[in-house]
Parts: structure tokens; sequence; C-alpha cells
């Protein structure tokens, strides 16, 4: 009997120290999406800035600077895809789920593919299926991060080259939805196409004052080009990180359901154990009381 409570009790305490592991892997997940969310939002003016400059480029200079080096080009050089997954478990499908639209997606395409994963996790997933990598970068652990990363991508990915070239890029990454949910988005940021020229020329000036470029009308294009690229890198990222973190919020929050139940499950059995074990005293106790009386008499 002895060993059974001793044995129960170790479990309980394992179970105890689990459930504040847990608890506080929670609260870290839940201000770390705070973070990224803030980030996301926060690019959300810059972004449409970025845009704003570039459908005024595209109004008084149009396509020329920009179309005339593809001319001519009509076939797709290479395919470039940047996945982003996460470096640590603990995290349900959200890599299961990312790696799968990739593999879709890029399987239905004809031309010759190079692959980075940012993340140990969605490589492994990755390459379990069969996609070749090309690079691997490490997920940043911070807003301040993100922007190095983005740097790397950039210089990796040769994006400056392909902006000439007829080279595509894509991105995979998750996209936080409402509560702690996400769903896995697929975004083609290259080769800058017509349709992407002539929904950023339509868009509508905010103020009464008309635009003006200053300075080469091509410099300017391919600076706010750059932006561009750079800002839907970094909020792809910061989506990425905020889903990440959601997972792992919604499996902690699993994870301390399933043990608060297997804290009640345990204390219920070490009570009864305990009790059985006082009610054996007791009538063995009263047994040799009765025998003792029976004697005396």
């Amino acid at each position: 009997m002895s060993e059974s409570t001793a044995g129960l009790r170790r479990k309980i305490a394992g179970a105890e120290d689990l459930r504040s592991v847990v608890r506080t892997m929670k609260a870290v997940a839940a201000s770390s999406i705070g973070q990224y969310e803030k980030s996301v939002h926060a690019l959300d003016d810059y972004y449409r800035t970025v845009e704003l400059g570039l459908g005024a480029c595209f109004r008084k200079s149009g396509p020329a600077p920009l179309m005339a080096e593809r001319k001519g080009r009509t076939a797709v050089d290479a395919i470039g895809a940047v996945v982003f997954g996460s470096d640590q478990g603990l995290v349900g499908q959200f890599n299961d789920v990312v790696a799968d639209q990739a593999v879709k997606t890029l399987a239905a395409l004809t031309a010759k593919s190079e692959v980075w994963a940012v993340g140990e996790r969605v490589r492994a997933r990755l390459t379990d299926a069969g996609l070749p990598l090309t690079g691997l970068f490490s997920v940043p652990g911070s807003v301040m991060a993100i922007t190095p990363l983005v740097g790397q991508i950039l210089v990796g990915c040769g994006l400056p080259r392909s902006q000439g070239d007829a080279t595509e890029l894509h991105l995979f990454f998750n996209r936080p939805t409402s509560g702690s949910g996400y769903e896995p988005v697929h975004q083609r940021l290259l080769p800058l196409d017509e349709n992407w020229r002539h929904r950023l020329a339509d868009l509508p000036w905010p103020t009464g004052n008309l635009p003006e470029v200053t300075g080469s009308g091509t410099a300017t294009l391919r600076s706010f080009i750059r932006e561009y690229l750079f800002v839907s890198i970094f909020r792809a990222c910061a989506e990425s990180l905020a889903s990440e973190n959601a997972s792992r919020l919604a499996a902690m929050q699993r994870a301390d359901k399933n043990i608060d139940e297997s804290l009640e499950d345990l204390n219920g059995k070490f009570h009864r154990l305990r009790q059985s074990g006082i009610d054996e005293e007791l009538f063995d106790v009263v047994s040799g009381f009765e025998a003792l009386s029976a004697k005396k008499k």
C-alpha cells in the first residue's frame, strides 16, 4: 500500500511541475502574439504608402522602365519559394499545414524550384515530402530580429537580380484568423506583372493634391519596388510568427486542460487508496479489540 501511495505522490508532483511549465509557456505565447500582431498592424499604413507611391510612379511614367528589361522574356527561368515555419515544436499542425500548401503548389508548376525554409521544423517536413532545399534560415525570436532575416532572404534569393528577370518568387506562410486559429497563405511576389501594375495605378490618391515624383523616374520606381518586397516579406514573417504563437497557445491550453484532468484522476485515486488503507487499519484495530475482548470473557 505504501509503495502505491508513494508512486501516486510522485506522479502528482510531476504533473504539477509540468502544469507550471505549460502555464509559463502559455503566458509567453500570449505576450508574443501581441507584439507580432502589433507589428503587422503597424506595417499597414507603411504598406499603403508604398503602394500609393508605386501607383504615382506608374501613372506618371508608365511601365516602360520596369517592363523594358523583360521584353522578349516569356518563359520563367526559375521559381523561388520561401516557406515560413518554426524552429521549435509544440505548435500542433502548424508546420504540416504550410509545408503541404507549399508542396502542392510547387508540384503544379513546371519550372525548376529553389526553396528556402525558415525554421528547422518546416525544413524537416519539406525534406520528408521530397522537396529539395536550397537554403535554411533561422526563425527570428523577436520583432527586432525580423529585419535582419528579411535582408538575408533578399540577398539569398537574389531579388535585385530577379527584378529584371522573369524569375518567380512565392511566399508560403500561416496567417492568423479569428480566435487562436490560422490558415495557410500563398503569395506570389514576382514577377511584377501587368495586373499588379494596373491595380496600383488605379489606386485613388487620398487627398486633393496631385502627387509629384521627384528625381529619376526609374530610380524612384526601383526604390519603391525594393520597399514593396521588403515590407511584403516582413509582414509575411510577422504573420507567421503570430500564427506560430497562436498555435502554441492553443496547444498549451489543451495540454493544461489534459493535465488538470489527469491531476483530478490521480488525486481521486490517491484519496481512495489512502481511505482504503485507513479502513483496513481500522478494521485490523477493531478485529484485534474484539479478539482480546473474547479472550477476556
